[in-house]
């Protein structure tokens, strides 16, 4: 009995130590691909897949999830404190929605994508932007314009749903400006992070 435990102990260590934290400098875009080199693999294969600039889906990314893997939305209060569940099924680094996930999957993803893995959470924003450009007519380098998408939908923003949501327009315009910033900082920074060998691995 004793041993089960113990081991029991040791894996559930294990498995911690596995888990996926977030970047250490999240408002520098050169710093986060440095420190997580296959971070930076998974957006350019988004780039190369989707025709997505890297600091869009990471600007995204930052606003949903400040880059946790299992991030979840709020929960709901009956009657203001009984626990009712979350205000939605959003999860992951990317948030994405078990409806919208599931579309995901069945187009583009495999049914094996996970929520709470980088690589395939950084392909579906991609997936979701090049579909918002292609649905809305919404550039992939748009920020403002696509997180209104991601955020209402490709239907919502079609009928200009965010108009009445002030607060939304100005988490809007966090995101445009920070990946503006992503940008710049990534543009100083790309070719030496190509030089550390991260295309070889393609």
């Amino acid at each position: 009995m004793h041993r089960t435990l113990y081991l029991a102990a040791l894996l559930s260590l294990a498995l911690a130590g596995c888990a996926t934290v977030p970047p250490s400098s999240p408002e520098n875009l050169c710093e986060i691909f440095r420190e997580k080199p296959d971070w930076h693999k998974a957006a350019l294969a988004a780039e190369k897949k989707w025709g997505v600039p890297p600091q869009i889906p990471m600007a995204m990314m930052y606003q949903e999830s400040s880059f946790r893997h299992d991030a979840k939305p709020p929960r709901y209060y009956f009657l203001g404190f009984i626990p009712w569940g979350r205000v939605s099924s959003a999860y992951g680094y990317a948030q994405a929605k078990d409806e919208t996930w599931a579309d995901y999957k069945r187009e583009a993803g495999g049914w094996l994508a996970s929520r709470d893995d980088f690589d395939d959470s950084v392909d579906f924003m991609g997936w979701y932007i090049s579909k918002s450009q292609r649905l809305n007519g919404v550039s992939k380098w748009d920020a403002y314009g696509q997180y209104l998408n991601y955020h209402e939908g490709w239907t919502g923003y079609r009928n200009r749903s965010y108009e009445r949501k002030a607060w939304l327009k100005n988490v809007a315009g966090q995101v445009q400006a920070r990946a503006e910033r992503f940008g710049a900082q990534y543009r100083g920074c790309k070719d030496s992070l190509s030089r550390g060998g991260l295309f070889g691995l393609f």
